[in-house]
């Protein structure tokens, strides 16, 4: 497998493979979706291209903004098709998951990288969707698309110029192919835990009786006037009871003043249990080593120069770190192989099986995919 990476490049590299045996990303900011022309170097001849909006381009060891990131993976004998469905809004999340991995699905299939709409998907339908219609030791990994802490508008690409209102995934095929998953949080939990009293899929309306967003003000105190996005800082884990150690955590998309709910990436179903969540700098960035560690498993015995790590992290995490931010990009890439190239981007949620098994919904990890080719 050969990786070749640009920022900003004027020309996209020539490419060798095949066009099913090469695979080109693209990461970059939702301001593109005004400039479609900055796509057309890579829609022919660059194999499938698949590709999102951002809160952050992440390269190697060091994240940037308004910056085009292309990654080019050309294989030798591992063959890739993408397919891509519509949502326009959080209800046909689960059908356009089942669209993917019904037009993926088939022999040979190994891994599926799936980046979807960042504001209009509820991401854990998403991921039931795509579960019920591939087997279950196909890995599903991705995420979901970003635009800093705006919360505006994203994009995806999918063999073609940006569109807002997108899911699209690539399929890989092929015995030689080896993938590694990785998902780690790092934040602590404060404050009492709660009751979900009343909601309606990811959408939260009451915690214990009480009004959400109220609730989540009062937390936030002199925050809580700069909502959603000061939700990035203060994530909600939800579990299904107080004896359960299986906590997902959840970041907030937005906000509905008239009826005091919560929008959040995945789902927070009524009955659960939910507590605030508050960064520890140094845990973040050991999660982010953490979740390397996961990841490198199935890539170990690669030879130098010959492994790709797609990360994808939580913009909560980034703004978080502020300038520490890099620190975590650092050690995710630093328990990888040698000579891995890490690109990737900062999203409003990951997809990733949380241990072997299904892919579930997550938000405020680092969230490893590697990839290594068997020559």
């Amino acid at each position: 497998m050969r990786v070749t990476i640009q920022r900003d490049g004027p020309d996209p590299p020539a490419v060798s493979a095949s066009n099913d045996r090469t695979l080109t990303l693209l990461f970059g900011p939702s301001s593109l979706l005004d400039n479609p022309a900055r796509f057309e170097p890579w829609l022919n001849g660059h194999g499938t291209v698949l590709g999102c909006s951002s809160a952050g381009d992440i390269l190697d060891d060091a994240v940037y903004d308004d910056a085009l990131i292309a990654a080019t993976l050309e294989f030798k004998h591992t063959r890739v098709r993408s397919s891509s469905a519509v949502v326009s809004q959080a209800s046909d999340s689960h059908g356009a998951g089942q669209t993917l991995g019904t037009a993926l699905a088939g022999e040979g299939l190994t891994a599926v990288f799936v980046l979807c709409d960042g504001l209009n998907v509820n991401g854990s339908e998403l991921a039931r969707g795509l579960n019920d219609a591939l087997p279950e030791a196909v890995v599903v990994t991705g995420g979901l698309a970003g635009d800093g802490p705006r919360f505006e508008r994203t994009w995806v690409c999918c063999d073609s110029k940006p569109r807002e209102g997108i899911v699209a995934a690539v399929g890989f095929y092929g015995e030689r192919l080896r993938v590694g998953h990785g998902s780690r949080g790092g934040w602590d939990t404060f404050g009492p835990e709660r009751t979900i009293t009343r909601s309606e899929g990811n959408v939260l309306y009451e915690l214990d009786g009480r009004p959400a967003l109220e609730l989540y003000r009062t937390y936030l105190g002199d925050r809580a006037d700069d909502l959603p996005s000061a939700g990035l800082l203060f994530p909600l884990a939800v579990r299904p009871d107080s004896e359960s150690e299986e906590t997902l955590v959840r970041t907030i998309l937005g906000i509905d003043e008239e009826a005091q709910s919560m929008t959040f990436a995945g789902d927070v179903p009524q009955g659960h249990r939910a507590r605030l969540m508050m960064a520890n700098f140094d845990r973040l960035i050991l999660a982010a080593s953490s979740a390397a560690g996961d990841a490198r498993g199935c890539v170990s015995d690669a030879p130098e120069g010959d492994c790709v790590s797609l990360a994808i992290s939580c913009v909560g995490r980034r703004l978080i770190l502020g300038e520490r931010a890099e620190e975590e990009l650092e050690a995710a890439l630093e328990d990888m192989p040698a000579g891995t190239r890490q690109v990737g981007f900062y999203s409003y949620g990951e997809i990733s099986p949380l241990t072997p098994g299904t892919c579930e919904l997550h938000n405020q990890t680092m969230t490893l995919t590697s990839i290594w080719e068997v020559a």
